[in-house]
């Protein structure tokens, strides 16, 4: 088993929180805030982690103990935007990807058939669930995973980011 998949397994023995459009729960150590305009939620957590959830996404935030820091966070729809500071090993698992981070600024934005990940700040390292490939990300780039297709890093049209920013009140 590779060490991506090996994370992934002992992911799943961790404490789960979920939290969706319709959900107001929110973990021990974690709290939370709705904000408008456009419509989402920010969730403030022990270990420096912020994410911005858009009102409809699909999340489960997964920490090893109830009041631990969260150490990754499962996005099955729409948007996070993620801001982890100080640096620390974190990651976000989508139907197409798995976006894992050491401190930075970043959004994730998953659709029926691909995954979008943008790094604003930092260093992202992505891989494709299905399919070979892993790849890192920088300031300004960004990857569309789709199952079967080789990851192509790409520096974002500022027209793009802006679009997916703006889903963020940025």
């Amino acid at each position: 088993m590779s060490g991506f998949a090996a994370k992934i397994v002992a992911s799943l023995a961790f404490v789960c929180l979920s939290v969706g459009a319709a959900t107001a729960q929110q973990a021990a150590a974690c709290t939370s805030s709705t904000l408008g305009n456009p419509p989402r939620e920010t969730i403030r957590c022990p270990g420096g982690l912020v994410i911005e959830a858009e009102a409809a996404a699909d999340i489960t935030i997964r920490a090893p103990a109830a009041n631990a820091a969260p150490t990754s966070v499962a996005l099955t729809g729409r948007a996070v935007l993620i801001d982890l500071t100080p640096a620390r090993s974190f990651q976000i698992l989508t139907p197409h990807a798995i976006a894992s981070v050491r401190g930075t600024v970043y959004a994730v934005d998953v659709e029926t058939d691909t995954t979008a990940v943008f790094v604003s700040r930092g260093a992202v390292q992505v891989a494709a669930r299905q399919g070979p490939g892993v790849v890192t990300l920088g300031p300004g780039e960004g990857v569309d995973v789709r199952p079967g297709e080789p990851l192509v890093v790409r520096r974002w049209p500022q027209e793009r980011v802006a679009r997916l920013l703006a889903r963020f009140g940025r």
